[in-house]
């Protein structure tokens, strides 16, 4: 009996053909997108928005900011990594170890937390939007890198995850 194996070379995975293909594009550019999107929204409309929201709510909106923005720094990361390999800046290798560092598991109070529907309707917008390309992007990580999720913890704990995440952006850009 002959049964493929999982890494059998006749299996296709297809999110490593599209993340490591011209269809990646699209992709990338939706999640680069959607950071705009939301770094506009929170500086702009949505700050006067949260100026008007009650004590709750305001805090509700703060938190899920700020859990908003922590995704969409992650998925980014996670998208300027695959787009590094996939225009040769680095291997896959270095990719798969640089990942570790990404996380992939940000969550979100969702509609069950008090003052959840005050938020403003394009915040909840951006938030739901985020939720959904997150998890696509992670089930694409355990596609491609099997395993775990990106960003499981590890043994042992993590220094700074403002100083890992910086390393990351430097480590993708880094030219040499």
């Amino acid at each position: 009996m002959n049964e493929p194996s999982k890494g059998s070379a006749k299996t296709i995975k297809l999110a490593e053909r599209r993340v490591f293909s011209q269809s990646f594009k699209p992709l990338y550019q939706e999640g680069m997108g959607l950071v705009e999107q939301a770094a506009e929204y929170l500086d702009g409309k949505g700050r006067a928005e949260a100026k008007k929201l009650s004590r709750l709510a305001a805090t509700l909106y703060a938190a899920e900011s700020m859990r908003l923005t922590t995704r969409l720094m992650q998925v980014a990361s996670w998208l300027l990594l695959q787009r590094a390999a996939n225009s040769g800046e680095m291997t896959r290798d270095q990719v798969a170890s640089e990942k570790s560092k990404v996380r992939l598991d940000t969550a979100s109070a969702h509609d069950e937390a008090v003052g959840w529907g005050e938020l403003p309707k394009d915040f909840l917008d951006l938030v739901t939007r985020s939720l959904r390309l997150q998890a696509l992007v992670r089930r694409m990580d355990e596609e491609i890198y099997g395993g775990a999720f990106a960003g499981t913890p590890v043994t042992g704990r993590r220094a700074n995850p403002v100083s890992d995440q910086i390393t990351l952006l430097n480590t993708a850009f880094a030219r040499g």
